[in-house]
């Protein structure tokens, strides 16, 4: 019930469109850090068959107390991949959460005006289906996986 407490406040309150076009313009970009939890790691290492539970240097890197996906040159994630015009993720059904959440990021969410910014590069933003309030609180707030 907390979640539809400030709805009449936000600007959101009756939904957003967004369906993911697998353009890959979320995956790549200026330098950054995709956040992944020591359980998201095990998660993707298991899918992509390793045995030790963890990533290889070149896909993993440490940032002081947290670990972050790397990127190839250019800005593209470590794991975004061009397949048949397509461009996507190699990894989506265990993604980490940080990209499971986009775009109801609070960046995004801050303002129409911030939502409208992002969609500039973002083709599925403000088009396909229609996600509700709660939905998007849902997303925007969710700690776990």
């Amino acid at each position: 019930m907390g979640v539809v407490v400030g709805k009449s406040k936000k600007w959101y309150r009756d939904g957003l469109k967004f369906t993911c076009t697998q353009c890959g313009n979320c995956c790549t970009g200026p330098p950054g850090y995709v956040w992944v939890t020591k359980e998201e790691i095990k998660r993707i290492s298991k899918f992509l068959g390793r045995t030790d539970g963890w990533l290889d240097k070149s896909q993993l890197r440490r940032v002081t107390l947290r670990y972050s996906l790397t990127e190839k040159k250019g800005g593209d994630c470590i794991f975004l991949k061009s397949e048949g015009g397509k461009r996507m993720c190699s990894i989506y059904p265990v993604r980490p959460l940080q990209c499971r959440t986009w775009p109801f990021w609070n960046s995004n969410l801050s303002s129409s005006e911030a939502w409208d910014s992002a969609a500039e590069s973002c083709p599925g933003m403000n088009h396909g289906t229609t996600h509700d309030f709660v939905q998007i609180e849902t997303r925007r707030t969710q700690k776990e996986w």
